[in-house]
């Protein structure tokens, strides 16, 4: 089954490397997948060209939609995994959109991949990893969603899949903040889930460096007082909200 990814450019699959810029790898040379198709309509949401297209009516603060043509792109997984590897990188992120739609496509890649990746996959929390894809990776960033996202909590937290991801290992979660509001609810989920403070990251929710560094003065002092982790938007503040970073 062929893979669908997201586009830099018309026709032009979006793999690319660069550094991680958020969560528990940030810093880390990457080489990044992002994959087309969403299950969820984040309102504030950067990739919306991975999900938004003409068509959707779903709501977004830009209520813009994009041409699936030329947002979209069908390719064969050895020939995704040969382009992986050619960045001579071996840490991979698989992002989107919602990877874990894709499982058939992502396990026969990661097995043309070969030994010597570790493999994260980014991930908003609502889907279960096919066994076959789960036992071949090493991290998940999963990012379940809040109330200002726009998504209804019936469909953005579901609470077997939040306390599967609580109890593997593997799971670091990250939750965009956007106001003080929405620390409550990130402080409900930690306590229902039993989440590790260690394995907790809040991160500002923006597309510029200026919103990012206001809403992180606050968020990094409420992330002390919880006993959280604390993440920025590396690739932000050096590229912009830009594909292919």
């Amino acid at each position: 089954m062929n893979l669908v990814l997201a586009t830099t450019t018309p026709g032009e699959p979006e793999i690319f490397a660069s550094l991680q810029g958020e969560g528990a790898s940030i810093g880390r040379p990457s080489v990044f997948v992002r994959l087309s198709r969403c299950n969820l309509a984040c309102q504030w949401c950067d990739t919306a060209y991975t999900w938004r297209f003409a068509g959707d009516n779903r709501p977004h603060r830009d209520d813009r939609s994009f041409a699936r043509g030329d947002n979209q792109v069908s390719l064969d997984p050895c020939d995704v995994a040969a382009r992986i590897r050619a960045f001579g990188v071996p840490r991979l992120v698989i992002t989107g959109g919602e990877p874990l739609l894709q499982a058939a496509g992502l396990v026969p890649m990661i097995a043309a991949l070969g030994q010597g990746f570790h493999i994260e996959v980014e991930t908003n929390g609502t889907v279960a990893p096919a066994p076959a894809l789960d036992g071949m990776i090493h991290q998940y960033n999963v990012s379940p969603k809040l109330a200002h996202s726009g998504n209804p909590a019936e469909l953005a937290l579901i609470p077997d899949r939040l306390d599967a991801w609580a109890q593997d290992p593997r799971a670091f979660f990250k939750f965009v903040i956007a106001s003080a509001d929405d620390l409550d609810e990130v402080k409900a989920i930690a306590q229902t889930y039993a989440i590790p403070p260690g394995r907790l990251f809040v991160m500002p929710e923006g597309t510029d460096s200026a919103t990012l560094r206001e809403r992180s003065r606050w968020l990094a002092e409420a992330a002390m007082q919880a006993g959280w982790r604390f993440t920025d938007r590396l690739h932000i503040h050096l590229y912009g909200d830009t594909r292919g970073t």
